[in-house]
């Protein structure tokens, strides 16, 4: 008798311990998501695109062995896009649509939204940020770690010097140091080149995680190609910089070598999650933040040719960007994808990568679930594209379908050009160029096959069917202008003359947009924000004056006190108790 009660105990136990296993397979089955951000990356400058003047071996070779995105979109300015990406909201509905957070404004992404690092970590990830923030940092509620991320190391404003790590805002303000570790200044990576600082820790956080614990979540936003500081904006080792001595423009070599040092870094990474044994339930995006600034303030000497504009504007050098996706959980890789993505749906996209189920459902330029149209080329997807709506700039650029409005443009049409075009003679050869790809890092873990490498470069390279050197009757200061964007990615022939009605479609939609667009975030410069008050360091300046203040008011009150005490000893006590004289 005793035998029955026994072999159910065992049995329901062992029940017990299958469905245990399937709960704890499910978790650590979670994939690994690694997203490496570029900033200020031109479109013509990863090698993927075809141009053979800055190679980037390592960056290709992912893309080659996972699909090319040759239509991501982004705002055409860093803190709109990093906005973008963390919401999975367009930077219309949530104000963060013009311009970008100067590090002396007190502004920045509303504590009102929930961002991409607290989805993942209610969903059981460890949370990583290596590199730049450009999101607010006035007060410390703003700043990433108090924000979804685990941990954050690197720089809490717009850009610093690629050496010393500090920034100069203006000729005003103080130079102080940006560099922290979660909330502490670090002061010990002062000389380490900025590139090297964040790859390194990169690779830390991933040879140190625990993955039987938790699944990993790590976002790398470079410095790089970003300029520095004014004085000095181009920076690379002086051995990197010789490496592409057959580049003519020094500006040009100087911006191949940063890239190169981006290029070795994302190997890297890679390499890391290979040893780690991760790379086998990892999803790897690349992507640059926006377009390069080819001329103008910050201009690193970008080229996003045969593209036109640049950063700041409206055109498609600013906000069509450099992207690519890999991962073994994805199907139909080795090709480009042509479908529209905008930065937005990284969130939706990759939280169903996850298996994270949440109701990111907004309007229809706000981030969209990109996860299936990645696995099959046949499926729509996205068909609108909000560039943007800048009320200051009074400017709007919008897409449906393929067709692209622009209606006024940004600082008065200093960007309205295609910029960027390269001398063929500063450029390797097709043999140099596969060496390169084969022997990288990523190229040997990948295995990629020079045919299918020649096949897809020539998928990803945009060819425009006009000659570039000026758009067809398109000014849009004074009337808008309307592509065919599929047929003219150039954006060469403004054809708003021929199709007055697909103009008034797309009017009307930007218009529909602009009225329930969000108040614009922007808030004047702080004097008080200087780093000269806080030990020549960038910190959240406005708690700083509130402790400041919660000390001296305390101090301030014992000060009157004692000398209202001191008064009432010297002069009033004399008065109102007058001393005798003694007599003898």
């Amino acid at each position: 008798m005793w035998k029955l009660p026994v072999l159910l105990g065992l049995l329901f136990v062992a029940v017990l311990s299958v469905f245990g296993e399937k709960s704890t397979d499910r978790s650590s089955n979670r994939p690994n998501i690694v997203v490496i951000i570029a900033d200020d990356l031109g479109w013509n400058d990863v090698s993927f695109h075809g141009s053979l003047q800055i190679p980037t071996p390592n960056i290709d070779a992912l893309a080659y062995s996972g699909i090319i995105l040759n239509r991501h979109y982004a705002p055409p300015l860093c803190t709109p896009s990093r906005a973008s990406l963390m919401t999975g909201k367009h930077p219309i509905n949530i104000g963060m649509q013009h311009h970008v957070i100067e590090v002396d404004e007190p502004w920045g992404l509303g504590l009102d939204q929930k961002l991409m690092p607290e989805y993942f970590r209610e969903a059981g990830y460890r949370t990583r940020l290596v590199g730049k923030w450009h999101l607010g940092f006035f007060r410390k509620a703003y700043t990433p770690t108090m924000r979804g991320f685990d941990s954050h190391y690197g720089y809490i404003g717009p850009y610093i010097d690629y050496w010393d790590h500090s920034l100069q805002m203006s000729n005003t303000s103080t130079r102080g140091l940006d560099m922290r570790r979660n909330l502490q200044v670090d002061y010990s990576a002062r000389g380490t080149y900025a590139t090297d600082l964040f790859t390194r820790e990169a690779v830390r956080l991933i040879h140190d995680h625990n993955q039987t614990a938790a699944p990993l979540f790590l976002v790398v936003t470079h410095l790089a190609p970003h300029t520095g500081n004014e004085d000095d904006p181009m920076q690379a080792p002086e051995e990197d910089v010789e490496l592409f001595s057959f580049i003519k423009d020094p500006k040009r070599r100087v911006l191949a070598a940063m890239i190169s040092k981006l290029d070795d870094g994302v190997g890297q990474v890679v390499q890391a999650l290979k040893k780690s044994g991760m790379l086998n339930n990892t999803v790897v995006l690349f992507y640059a933040d926006n377009g390069a600034p080819t001329i103008g303030k910050h201009s690193n000497g970008g080229s996003n040719f045969p593209l036109k504009g640049q950063k700041y504007s409206p055109w498609e050098g600013a906000v069509r960007t450099a992207a690519a996706i890999w991962s073994p959980l994805l199907n139909n890789t080795g090709r480009v994808s042509n479908q529209w993505i905008h930065v937005s749906d990284w969130l939706p996209t990759l939280a169903r990568a996850a298996g994270i189920e949440a109701n990111f459902s907004g309007s229809e330029i706000d981030g969209q679930d990109q996860w299936e149209a990645l696995n099959n080329p046949n499926l729509t997807g996205r068909t609108t594209v909000m560039h943007n709506i800048d009320q200051f700039q009074h400017y709007s650029s919008y897409t449906k379908n393929g067709w692209k409005l622009v209606n006024g443009t940004s600082w008065e049409g200093a960007f309205d050009d295609w910029m960027g075009s390269l001398d063929e003679e500063d450029e390797l050869s097709e043999e140099e160029y596969s060496v390169r790809l084969i022997s990288s890092v990523v190229g040997r873990l990948t295995k990629v096959d020079l045919e299918d490498v020649a096949r897809i470069r020539r998928d990803a390279t945009v060819h425009c069917p006009y000659i570039p050197g000026g758009t067809i009757d398109c000014e849009p200061q004074k009337s808008p202008c309307l592509f065919n964007i599929l047929e003219d990615p150039c954006e060469t022939n403004n054809i708003a003359n021929q199709r007055p009605d697909l103009l008034k479609q797309l009017g009307q939609d930007v218009e529909r947009y602009r009225l329930s667009a969000a108040e614009p975030r922007n808030q004047p410069a702080d004097p008080y924000s200087d780093p000269r008050y806080y030990n020549r360091t960038w910190t959240w300046w406005q708690d700083e004056l509130d402790e400041a203040r919660d000390i001296k008011f305390p101090l301030a009150i014992f000060i009157v006190s004692i000398t209202f005490i001191a008064i009432m000893l010297i002069v009033v006590k004399p008065i109102l108790c007058p001393s005798t004289k003694r007599k003898f």
